[in-house]
């Protein structure tokens, strides 16, 4: 799974736009960093640039925002309604896919260690990047604002964690952090009331309510042995809710930001709010996202909906969304669009794939004089039809009539043919690259002696990584047959001959794919290093073919009897 992280800065410059243009030009020179959103205020005279990409992306584009708003912006000067300490004022990175906390965290110290060194500005790191217990609530590391930073350096409790301890009166400090994935999302009723819009809020934001004796509207508040308000925690951990009104839309709202996925994703949410509706006598007709939304997030409201229907989750990520859509009520107020609301399908890549191609438009590619997409990218694709029907029988046999008790032992079996399909596809583009990666390697200049070795190098660096593609498939799809297997044991009886079309199909990919590794094997110079992959893809091959004949001859049994 690729890796993928967010980033939004927050610059002191809200009202020049050619300020905030010379800054955000610099994230949109990066490869691999992808501008999603800039949002200036006047009043607070700060801007929050919001962009993603891979981590070394991410990170590369963050330091040149900083190094040019360190130059072009002046803190001495700057007034707003918003506290602030810096140019760059926070600088907070976000895990989004296929990366952990943990991982944030390092890219996070390693940029604040770079900002400090090559910039000179004054860096405390905040939240999960904190290194001293205080410095994790934002608010601590900005007390005293850019007005008591001088003051504040100079103290030993005030000691950057990394860059100068000394004041910069023009760059003023920057707080780099690591932080969960913070969605704002709003929740439509069928009421004018924030009073009641409110209520519901309190009902479920981790918060809670004020504590009153007596009464709960009126009655005399509880207060700690410090004077302090003592609150009822709500029914949702990670939540912040209030109501309001819309007037545009003349509705009430519980406007939520849930700031830890993992904790209370938007399903929950939606559905804790729909019971604490209903209990006050009110509807919830649907749901609205503000801003953008991982893919993972999306896909597990679709898994869950589906549960509650007690229906397979095996299904593609796109019925996913649309179960997702459709149980939130994202369309309601607006259209929901996937491409423009998803982060992964916001910046995936615009180049052409194999797998976007309609079959017709495959086969034909494949059938032209070009020498890519060729026979690996052929044995992917067969493995990927093969569980495509292993997946098929699983779903029909949840859903079939009198196996409703059954729904989610095929539900998991679905699950693994999709996660075993989407595995496939990827190496149907990832072969044709592989083979393109060898054409270039070929094509390099070999007019010197050092050109000569470089070359050579290359290739020999290139077709062992080519050699390794279809090994992955062999290895892919000969997961398969214990599935394929399952579903013509355990499945639905009246698709027990598409199970066996899989294993033929699989078989076929792994025959394939066997060719190919040998074939670009042929061509390496170092035997030694590729004589465990040609002794592991022999074994598999071998297993495989033992494995599609026993399927076979259980396939014909049953479709004799």
């Amino acid at each position: 799974m690729n890796q993928i992280i967010e980033c939004v800065p927050n610059f002191s410059e809200g009202r020049d736009m050619n300020i905030i243009h010379q800054i955000t030009a610099e994230i949109e020179k990066i490869e691999g960093a992808s501008l999603l959103d800039v949002d200036p205020g006047k009043a607070t005279n700060r801007t929050v640039v919001t962009f993603v990409g891979n981590p070394a992306a991410v990170s590369e584009a963050a330091f040149q925002a900083v190094k040019k708003a360190s130059e072009i912006i002046d803190m001495s000067r700057h007034h707003g309604e918003h506290p602030r300490f810096g140019a760059c004022d926070v600088l907070p990175l976000i895990p989004v896919s296929g990366i952990s906390m943990e991982e944030v965290v390092e890219i996070a110290h390693k940029l604040a260690e770079r900002i400090g060194r090559e910039i000179g500005i004054p860096v405390y790191c905040y939240e999960n990047a904190a290194l001293v217990k205080p410095r994790k609530n934002l608010a601590y590391v900005r007390s005293g604002e850019y007005e008591g930073l001088k003051e504040k350096l100079s103290k030993p409790e005030g000691k950057p964690d990394f860059g100068p301890d000394k004041f910069n009166s023009k760059t003023g400090a920057i707080a780099v952090g690591a932080r969960d994935f913070l969605i704002a999302y709003n929740i439509n009723l069928n009421t004018t009331s924030v009073r009641r819009a409110n209520a519901i809020a309190f009902d479920i934001r981790e918060k809670g309510r004020i504590k009153r004796e007596g009464n709960p509207l009126t009655g005399t508040v509880v207060k700690d042995e410090n004077g302090n308000p003592v609150y009822t925690p709500g029914s949702l951990k990670a939540v912040k809710a209030i109501g309001w009104f819309i007037e545009e839309y003349g509705i009430a709202q519980i406007s939520i930001n849930l700031t830890k996925l993992k904790v209370t994703p938007i399903h929950i949410a939606f559905d804790e709010a729909c019971k604490k509706a209903e209990a006050r006598g009110i509807r919830v007709t649907g749901s609205e996202l503000v801003g953008l939304i991982p893919l993972e997030s999306m896909l597990e409201a679709g898994r869950y909906f589906l549960k509650k229907q007690q229906r397979s989750v095996g299904v593609s990520d796109e019925e996913l969304i649309k179960i997702a859509v459709k149980s939130l009520g994202l369309n309601e107020l607006n259209p929901f669009n996937p491409a423009e609301k998803i982060i992964e399908y916001r910046i995936r890549s615009t180049s052409p794939k194999l797998t976007d191609l309609s079959l017709y438009s495959f086969v034909n590619e494949t059938a032209s004089e070009s020498p890519a997409p060729g026979g690996g990218s052929v044995s992917a694709a067969m493995g990927a039809m093969g569980v495509a029907l292993a997946s098929m029988v699983a779903n029909l046999s949840s859903h079939k009539k009198g196996w409703d008790e059954r729904w989610e032992e095929f539900s998991e079996y679905a699950e693994m043919g999709k996660a075993l399909q989407k595995e496939l596809l990827s190496l149907i583009d990832e072969d044709t690259m592989a083979f393109n990666k060898i054409m270039e390697a070929f094509s390099m200049s070999a007019n010197s002696e050092i050109d000569k070795a470089n070359r050579k190098k290359a290739i020999q660096e290139a077709t062992y990584e080519a050699t390794l593609v279809p090994f992955r498939t062999m290895k892919t799809a000969y997961k398969a047959f214990d599935l394929i297997k399952a579903m013509v044991q355990k499945g639905n009886p009246n698709s027990v001959s598409d199970a066996g079309v899989g294993a033929l199909a699989v078989r076929a990919c792994i025959r394939g794919a066997w060719l190919n590794v040998i074939i670009n094997a042929s061509s390496l110079a170092d035997k030694d290093k590729i004589k465990p992959v040609l002794t592991e893809a022999g074994e598999i091959l071998k297993s495989a073919e033992k494995s599609e004949s026993e399927i076979l001859l259980e396939v014909e049994s049953k479709i004799r009897d």
